[in-house]
């Protein structure tokens, strides 16, 4: 590195926290360690990561290239002394010494050759991608006379032949049915699978079979990693590092056929199905049989060709893109870009992609993502704990499980004398399993859910017990996961289905077999209909109805998912037993209560692992919980925390323990509902939009008492008060409508700003937790005052947290006195506040008063549990008169300094 050339380079002068920032996380990844890092929104934390990140990289590859140099130079000088050296014929010690030693050189002189002729190589081929045009266009002609040889070659191989087959594995049954039945399943033994690269000779493709040292970026949302990406191409480093960017099939996929599917999981059913395809057709061609059964040819997706997907790799990696911009380059180089990006992630230094994608091993298994001695930073982390739980957790409906076993019986009925011995074995296993979980649930597999009635209840077991319960305690459910995964058995199942649903009236009758899924057809549709004449169905499951659908289409799926959930160990996770009087209705439900034994494997392999966020605090539960639960050592954990980059004086944070009328605020759950505290909810809200400009935003601890309280002050009146000053604006519970919400919201502060009147702006009501607590930013003057009306702990009554709660006592140690399951309930309220209240302020210029509403918030155990650069400002104020004169002064304030700006 030249002197003159900064340790991180950055598109402008950064602040003093972010050089920080990039300081500590330098460190943090040379040294190995695992980093909890916290900078609020509006710091600049992504650019801080990318920069920081990437010189690290660009310094270690240096570091790299200059130790293989020297080693190379080494072995060059001993070769040299070596010759002419008389060999020992003995066999004594110091000689087998002296071999091993010289040939474990020799390795490793041979490795560091072969790695660099690699790294040469691909460096020569981007740097000829990235700057001659004329190569992109010669690669183009050269994928467009492939297509056209290939095309003319199937019209060749699809030609009808006149030779007719004799009896064989797939005579009697229909065109297309033979895909449907499992393959032989002759061995539970792990077999290495099959790379669907490789199918094709490729001079360059051992180049990328190595990893390069890379940094994994993951977060929650495709639109936060596209921001990110955009980050990287405004960054110093946007020349010279390779990235590429994964997502689903449904952010990915070019084929218009496929996409119209709409639902992700018939997507990536069909994907799996035309490469599957593609594969039978090759080997059917290097057989090269001269008879072959008359049919139509199975569909198979022009975009996945080898050649074309090489070259859009080499071009992916060549130039940072987001996802839309893969997609242009997947469709103008008519290469599929979820298997392209696939192809690009070894020799890529940065790969960006969702959190599922990282943190679930099998997709992690199935995405070619290696993660040993990487660096892996996880970003938006502040319900990384939750976020793992949930992907590991699962639940299935009665419903569901009735219309699998459903699914299976007639699938097994239709294929019984095609069926090898052993598939037959575990379909029996599995239809014994199905069996086994409806009768926890108190019904029967044969009989349509909707008709039986169960008595309602809610029961929490462990594993154990449950599989006693429903006794399948005697199924090797290692086994049959592994029957899954080989057989692709739900695949099949769904392709069966999706052949026969509602294809009973449609079946010759003449066909035996046929006749038999008629059953199946009628059944489905009893289920169907059945969901249909359910009434006034709840909001959460208007919002998942298009997802139970989904999952009612491929049951087996669910079933897959949930068997796989009970292999985890007895001690880390419950699974609740829901009746709900219908058995249709009711449904088991794995919950993981050890999320670190899903993240021990990343923390094992990774070289280091960065979690960071805006907030953070309290980071407690992902030090106990995640690492040292792992297995992480106390001194390989690093924290860092910086401050905001607005000045202090810009915050106002203020907890308020007592209202205008005197009464004292603590809305505890016994006296949150009664009038004199709705009542002081409204007096101060009304003094507030008296001096607030702009907007703000208040925040309930849940939607009934944000209904309480909106019902109690349209009979107080209290409601037309407010109305005088701010326009009210409700969250909405409906995703969908958030947007238009939050427009007519700021359009109301722009026109209040300009025109005047006696509205002076608009006053948001929304939920902790809801949607306008997270990733919505109220900047400048959509959110000049943001109030927290009490402390929003979880449902303590809820069966799934008590038993968190539970788990944590038993385990986890006691710090202070303090049972860690009373720890996490505060510590789970104090993240959704911190999320609430961390909104307004956006940017360096950005000013807002925060106002804490309730007494328990002066705890001193509490205030530590707000992010330093809040807490360093906040003021305790036991009464609300000089509470409201500071927020009126620092008002007037800010507006004669405007007036003077």
């Amino acid at each position: 590195m030249d002197l003159g050339e900064p340790r991180f380079p950055f598109p402008y002068q950064p602040y003093s926290i972010q050089e920080e920032f990039m300081e500590a996380l330098y460190s943090t990844i040379d040294e190995g360690k695992i980093g909890i890092f916290e900078s609020p929104t509006g710091t600049g934390k992504s650019l801080s990561l990318i920069c920081g990140s990437l010189a690290w990289l660009r310094d270690h590859q240096e570091r790299k290239r200059e130790e293989a140099a020297r080693l190379l130079e080494e072995a060059g000088a001993d070769s040299q002394q070596d010759t002419g050296r008389p060999s020992s014929s003995s066999a004594e010690p110091d000689w087998i010494t002296d071999f091993v030693q010289k040939k474990a050189e020799r390795d490793l002189v041979s490795k560091l050759k072969e790695e660099e002729m690699k790294r040469k190589k691909r460096e020569e081929r981007l740097e000829l991608i990235r700057h001659n045009a004329q190569l992109k266009y010669a690669l183009k002609r050269k994928t467009g006379a492939d297509e056209e040889a290939a095309r003319l070659l199937q019209l060749g191989r699809d030609a009808p032949q006149e030779e007719e087959e004799g009896p064989g594995p797939g005579a009697g049954l229909e065109d297309g049915e033979e895909e449907l039945i499992v393959a032989e399943y002759e061995s539970d033994d792990d077999v290495k699978p099959r790379n669907r690269f490789c199918d094709e000779d490729d001079d360059d493709d051992d180049l990328e079979e190595d990893h390069v040292t890379k940094i994994y970026y993951c977060s929650r949302t495709h639109s936060q990693l596209a921001q990110f990406v955009h980050e990287v191409q405004k960054s110093p480093f946007a020349g010279d590092v390779s990235l590429v960017t994964l997502g689903s099939r449904q952010n990915l996929c070019i084929n218009e056929e496929v996409l119209r599917l709409g639902s992700i999981q018939l997507i990536n059913d069909r994907c799996l199905e035309m490469q599957k395809n593609k594969h039978e057709r090759k080997e059917k061609a290097a057989d090269e049989e001269p008879k072959r059964r008359r049919g139509v040819a199975k569909a198979v997706c022009p975009f996945y060709k080898q050649g074309a997907l090489q070259s859009l790799r080499d071009q992916v990696l060549a130039k940072v893109r987001d996802i839309e911009q893969l997609v242009a380059l997947g469709k103008e180089t008519k290469a599929c870009p979820y298997y392209g990006g696939r192809l690009a992630i070894p020799a890529a230094q940065l790969v960006v992609l969702p959190y599922q994608t990282l943190l679930h091993e099998a997709t992690r298994r199935a995405s070619g993502i290696r993660l040993k001695d990487q660096v892996v930073i996880i970003d938006e982390a502040h319900n990384l704990t939750d976020t793992i739980s949930c992907i590991h957790s699962s639940e299935i409906s009665a419903a569901q499980v009735c219309c699998a076993h459903s699914q299976l019986s007639q699938y097994q009925e239709r294929y019984r004398n095609r069926l090898k011995a052993k598939n037959l074995m575990y379909i029996k296993q599995i239809l014994f399993v199905l069996d086994g979980l409806v009768r926890v649930l108190g019904g029967k597999v044969g009989q349509n859910p909707h008709s039986q009635t169960c008595q309602a209840g809610t029961e929490l077991l462990t594993i154990n017990d449950f599989l006693f319960r429903a006794m399948i305690d005697n199924i090797n459910l290692f086994k049959v996961q592994r029957y899954f995964q080989k057989s692709l058995i739900s695949r099949k199942l769904c392709g069966f289905v999706e052949r026969y649903q509602g294809a009973g009236a449609k079946v010759a009758s003449s066909n035996k077999e046929n006749r038999r899924t008629e059953g199946l057809a009628h059944f489905l549709q009893s289920l169907q209909n059945g969901q249909k004449a359910q009434t006034v169905p709840t909001p959460d499951q208007t919002g998942a109805e298009e997802g139970r659908q989904t999952s009612m289409s491929s049951p087996m799926m669910q079933v897959e998912g949930f068997l796989l959930a009970l292999t985890n160990a007895n001690k880390d996770g419950r699974v609740v037993v829901q009746r709900q009087g219908v058995l249709a209705q009711s449904s088991v439900k794995f919950l993981l209560l050890n999320p670190a034994v899903h993240f021990a494997p990343v923390l094992k392999d990774c070289r280091a692992v960065i979690i960071a966020g805006g907030t953070m605090q309290p980071v407690s539960d992902f030090k106990d919980q995640l690492l040292l639960s792992a297995g992480v050592s106390v001194d390989r954990i690093a924290e860092f925390s910086c401050g905001h980059v607005t000045p202090p004086e810009n915050i106002l944070p203020i907890v308020l323990c007592s209202g205008p009328s005197g009464q004292e605020l603590e809305f505890t759950f016994q006296n949150r509902e009664t009038p004199q505290m709705m009542d002081e909810v409204g007096r101060i809200l009304s003094n507030l939009c008296n001096v607030v400009p702009g907007g703000v935003v208040c925040f309930f601890p849940s939607y009934e008492y944000e209904r309480r309280v909106l019902t109690h002050w349209g009979t107080s009146g209290a409601l037309e008060r407010l109305s005088a000053k701010k326009k009210i604006f409700q969250e909405p519970k409906k995703a969908s409508q958030v947007e238009q919400v939050l427009t007519e919201y700021s359009k109301c502060i722009q026109r209040c700003g300009h025109t005047g009147g006696s509205l002076t702006g608009a006053l948001l009501l929304s939920v902790v937790g809801g949607k306008m607590s997270e990733g919505i930013n109220f900047s400048d003057e959509l959110g000049r005052c943001v109030v927290m009306v009490g402390m929003p702990y979880p449902n303590i009554k809820s069966p799934e947290l008590q038993e968190k709660m539970a788990y944590l006592d038993k385990n986890m140690p006691h710090v202070g006195g303090r049972s860690p399951g009373k720890a996490l309930v505060e510590n789970l309220c104090m993240k959704a506040v911190n999320q609430s209240i961390g909104r307004a302020i956006r940017h360096r210029g950005d000013y807002a008063c925060i106002l804490l509403l309730d007494r328990r918030y002066s705890r001193p155990a509490t205030l530590h549990k707000l992010p330093d650069w809040i807490k360093a400002s906040t003021r305790v104020q036991p009464a609300f008169g000089p509470a409201f004169g500071s927020v009126r002064k620092f008002f007037l304030e800010k507006r004669q300094q405007q007036g003077g700006a």
